[in-house]
């Protein structure tokens, strides 16, 4: 398993630093068989790995060219690029879970505008998108945080609040409303700063972390939206000695941090599964490219009946991360 992600990291390495020959082949589908494409944040971390399984597994069943593109580091630059490849292979359907929605406008009108489908996932309402899902609703998502966190700390202290990038939607979307929870809920507790952009990276994490921790030692919870952002909190706490006394919460992948869930300095948290939201790229991306209607009570296999809010469709698959659950979600891949 590891060498077949180390293959996959080294594929997504090509794609981005040699486009004129990447993926050769793949324009070649057909309509019963499109190719489909699909550019995450960053290659090579547990929760694309588990994604990248997804993707696989449900191309292989539906018969369908599906494959990921993980870009080396969390840069919106790469994965612009990794699009402009994908619209130079001429595939049927581009997904992307974007690094910064903005950023990711033009390329995605060029994409569309060369009769090529885009699914986004983790960016609601993103421009130049035919379709975006969610496995959670942000308000949702945001505010069962926001709660799990006020019960924790009692109604009191100081938290901070970390997000994979200040351009990432959705993951501010959860911290706004997660943030509007506890100010409504809880008025003795007390953010420190706005939110810091660095849970796509878990050495950055780790040191913000610290430094927080340094600076505030009233410091009481760490609330991390984006994979590697509970991880590295939850290594500066277990450095400062302070599990038990400092909660971490946040979404991460279970096999990452089983060990730091049970030596309690993580917290938990919710999480959807990743693999899901690999399986549902594929099958969306096979219906849209097929021409198939996607309407108000429309079965999409791992997302079940929708109800499209524009071209949003966003269900409630959560998954509850703490010390009884993990290790059986770790041993399923996640």
């Amino acid at each position: 398993m590891v060498n077949h992600y180390r293959r996959a990291l080294c594929a997504s390495v090509i794609a981005l630093a040699c486009t004129s020959v990447a993926f050769t082949g793949v324009a070649q589908a057909s309509p019963d068989k499109p190719a489909i494409g699909i550019v995450v944040k960053i290659g090579g971390i547990p929760w694309f790995n588990a994604m990248e399984t997804g993707i696989k597994k449900k191309g292989a069943e539906l018969g369908v060219k599906a494959f990921m593109v993980g870009p080396t580091s969390a840069d919106p630059a790469l994965q612009v690029r990794a699009v402009e490849d994908l619209i130079a292979q001429k595939v049927d359907v581009i997904g992307v879970v974007p690094n910064d929605a903005e950023v990711l406008e033009p390329v995605l009108e060029r994409a569309r505008g060369a009769g090529i489908k885009v699914i986004t996932h983790e960016s609601p309402k993103q421009k130049n998108a035919d379709y975006d899902f969610e496995l959670a609703s942000s308000k949702g998502f945001g505010e069962a945080y926001g709660k799990r966190l006020v019960n924790a700390l009692g109604g009191k202290g100081e938290y901070a609040v970390f997000v994979g990038s200040l351009t990432v939607p959705l993951h501010n979307a959860w911290a706004d409303a997660a943030n509007a929870y506890i100010k409504a809920n809880a008025p003795g507790m007390t953010l420190v700063g706005d939110r810091y952009g660095v849970a796509e990276n878990v050495d950055q994490s780790r040191s913000t972390a610290l430094d927080l921790m340094r600076v505030h030692p009233d410091l009481k919870g760490f609330l991390a939206f984006g994979s590697q952002g509970p991880i590295g909190a939850a290594r500066a706490v277990a450095e400062k000695r302070m599990g038990g006394k400092i909660v971490v919460m946040g979404p991460f992948s279970p096999g990452q941090g089983k060990k730091l869930v049970h030596d309690g300095v993580l917290t938990g948290g919710y999480m959807w599964n990743p693999a899901l939201a690999g399986e549902v790229f594929v099958t969306l991306g096979t219906m849209v490219a097929k021409g198939e209607p996607i309407k108000d009570g429309t079965i999409i296999p791992g997302l079940g009946v929708v109800h499209p809010d524009g071209h949003n469709l966003i269900v409630d698959e959560l998954v509850d991360l703490n010390k009884d659950t993990v290790d059986d979600l770790a041993k399923m891949g996640l």
